[in-house]
């Protein structure tokens, strides 16, 4: 099937408008790194603070904890997927540098396997080519599948069944996916040693616990929020994707770094992160908004993918 059709961004935007978004800032990239971790450090050492304080802050404490460490950790996921689009420096070997350590092995990601897969994603969207369709091909689907699913996330069964096959494959000498897990490893050594040294074992044991349990859980509502329930097969970029609206709470947590604007992105995969927000304006002001796939929050998404 030929690939999905894209938009032309002179038929849509001022050559000056356009220039101003998909200028790559030397700056800003670095910076939401920096944010990414900083919002990790103080959570993570504030939850251990709750528990030394007394065990029953601790223990109210932690669920906020782990909902502000799931979404920063979904946040590194989303800069390193503007990494592997080449956006988060205009230095090619600075970006890749981002978005191999810092970002991608935080969570178990190689930049390079994902560039080549994700841009296969973006040629095909939607289309049975797609190899990200499996993640929005099942919705909608039942309430209690639904809830299955979110469970085995929030007990950590998906994070043992995803970490146990790539562990596999990396003993089996798959040389990519053995310096992807060397790297996650490392990472995590590094975290633990600065634990240790600054805490004890507290925070390390929030991180870990958040990357088994409610990073999953944001993860996997984000995939759905992006391209479930969208029009399959149509000649239409505006309709591939979808933008969802996100709050405080859900830009804290399954909507990190402007991510709710997936359309945007589809349409011009060439805009950094921090220009999403001003390209959906420049679209509504051009009249595109009504084109859009668009909801209005994450409930709706939720709602959309269940019958």
């Amino acid at each position: 099937m030929p690939a999905v059709k894209a938009a032309n961004p002179r038929d849509v935007f001022a050559a000056e408008d356009w220039r101003a978004i998909t200028t790559v800032s030397r700056w800003r990239g670095i910076w939401l790194v920096l944010h990414g971790w900083m919002v990790v450090a103080l959570a993570a050492f504030g939850g251990a603070a709750a528990w030394d304080y007394h065990w029953l802050a601790g223990l109210l404490a932690t669920p906020v904890v782990l909902a502000i460490l799931g979404g920063r950790q979904l946040g590194l996921s989303i800069l390193m997927h503007d990494g592997a689009h080449g956006l988060l420096h205009p230095d090619r070997k600075t970006n890749n540098w981002l978005g191999q350590w810092p970002t991608g092995a935080a969570t178990g990601s190689d930049l390079f396997a994902y560039r080549a897969y994700h841009l296969t994603h973006h040629k095909y969207t939607q289309q049975p080519e797609d190899p990200d369709l499996s993640l929005s091909a099942p919705f909608p689907t039942s309430r209690d599948s639904l809830r299955r699913k979110f469970i085995r996330d929030l007990t950590g069964q998906t994070f043992y069944k995803q970490r146990r096959a790539q562990f596999a494959v990396a003993l089996r000498g798959a040389s990519t996916t053995a310096h992807t897990v060397g790297r996650f490893l490392a990472l995590q050594a590094i975290l633990l040693t600065i634990s240790l040294l600054v805490w004890g074992w507290t925070p390390f044991l929030l991180w870990l616990a958040a990357l088994a349990t409610s990073f999953q859980l944001f993860l996997r509502i984000r995939n759905i929020a992006e391209h479930a329930c969208t029009p399959t097969g149509s000649g239409d970029p505006f309709t591939h994707a979808r933008t969802t609206y996100a709050g405080l709470i859900a830009r804290a947590t399954v909507a990190p770094y402007w991510v709710n604007y997936h359309s945007e992105h589809h349409l011009f995969m060439g805009v950094p992160c921090y220009h999403l927000a001003a390209t959906h304006r420049l679209l509504g002001t051009g009249g595109y908004h009504s084109k859009m796939t668009l909801s209005p929050h994450y409930r709706d998404v939720l709602a959309q993918a269940v019958n």
